[in-house]
């Protein structure tokens, strides 16, 4: 077998994989808009099919990460292929985690819902923009991963504090509706983990774009300030 054509099945191989990470990162983002809409409409048929799609989200990272050891215990791989996969093993991981925090608004919708008898008086609502943000940001993500385009993940990256300033503003928001009625601090506090996981998807998007620029240009810009990250890509 020539080397040209162990060459041609090694790039087969990786092109499967990014494959199999964008139909991950199409399942968690399904899940995203579902969990969005149990939210918006405290749909209980809506939250549970974001909680039953968890388990294929769960089983997909495992046979991602089972052929990722394959690829790498029978190709050796150089460096920047090797820096491939482990990008796609992290994003895969993220992707995952994605998913927990779809699921986790999904079960907070859910507890919302049995315990508030007045649940349209929550300021559900006001998560809206936050949502979308963090929605925006995890395609943004994906679309740039299957590019390997670094300017794209630097301006992911310029843009992770719009969501942070979304959940602080939130979060204001939400203490001056618990002062003004007690009675709905425990819905109100099932709705701040439901801000947290927003703001949580946003920071899986960013960390994905870290990784394309780990790919392309072998820097790691994790916790780098947006100044190095863009010196690093010159």
């Amino acid at each position: 077998m020539t080397d040209k054509h162990l060459s041609t099945q090694f790039d087969s191989e990786l092109n499967a994989l990014s494959s199999r990470v964008m139909e991950l990162g199409g399942l968690t983002e399904s899940q995203i808009r579902q969990a969005v809409y149990a939210l918006e409409h405290f749909n209980e048929d809506a939250a549970r099919h974001v909680i039953d799609t968890e388990s294929r989200v769960n089983q997909m990272e495992v046979e991602i990460d089972r052929e990722l050891s394959s690829v790498i215990a029978r190709r050796q791989p150089t460096a920047r292929d090797l820096r491939l996969l482990m990008a796609i093993s992290k994003t895969t991981a993220n992707l995952e985690r994605v998913g927990d925090e779809a699921e986790r608004i999904a079960r907070m919708v859910q507890s919302i819902i049995a315990k508030s008898g007045s649940v349209r008086t929550l300021p559900a609502g006001e998560l809206r923009v936050a949502a979308d943000l963090a929605s925006a940001q995890l395609r943004k993500a994906l679309d740039a991963f299957a590019r390997l385009d670094t300017a794209a993940a630097v301006a992911i990256l310029k843009e992770d504090n719009l969501l942070d300033q979304e959940f602080d503003g939130f979060v204001r928001k939400l203490i001056t509706y618990m002062m003004e009625d007690a009675r709905t601090i425990s819905s109100s506090l099932d709705l701040l983990f439901v801000a947290k996981a927003i703001e949580r998807i946003g920071d899986h998007a960013k960390n994905i774009a870290e990784f394309i620029i780990y790919v392309v240009k072998g820097a790691d810009v994790r916790h780098s300030p947006i100044e190095s990250v863009e010196s690093a890509l010159k």
